[in-house]
């Protein structure tokens, strides 16, 4: 239902943009939610997008070097990753929910994002 891309090999210091789509969901009228898990770990959130006005929120793990967006034209919401660490290894997942729900029901199969020199 959601489809992840952009996941990559990049060295420590470097930036990936992750795309989240879908071909069945509008995705502006959802909040949308960006996840990773690294092997071996519980899955973290990462920080998420509002849906009524974009507001976003993030982990102090990635607050300052993470930026989520949303382009309603192309029913895409990314994750700007900038000034990357190794601990930021992980498979990454977006997801979705409803306004009014505290659960995110719908999930993209995630993507490979591995920082190292």
């Amino acid at each position: 239902q959601l489809v992840e891309s952009g996941g990559g090999l990049v060295q420590p210091g470097g930036s990936l943009r992750l795309s989240c789509t879908s071909s069945g969901r509008t995705l502006d009228y959802y909040a949308i939610g960006w996840f990773r898990q690294a092997p071996g770990k519980e899955r973290e959130k990462v920080g998420c997008i509002s849906s009524s006005d974009d507001t976003t929120h993030y982990a102090d793990s990635v607050k300052g070097r993470f930026t989520i967006s949303r382009d309603n034209a192309k029913n895409t919401v990314y994750l700007q990753m900038n000034s990357l660490k190794p601990e930021d290894t992980a498979v990454y997942y977006c997801a979705a929910r409803e306004s009014w729900k505290v659960r995110y029901d719908y999930w993209g199969q995630g993507t490979q994002v591995t920082v190292s020199s």
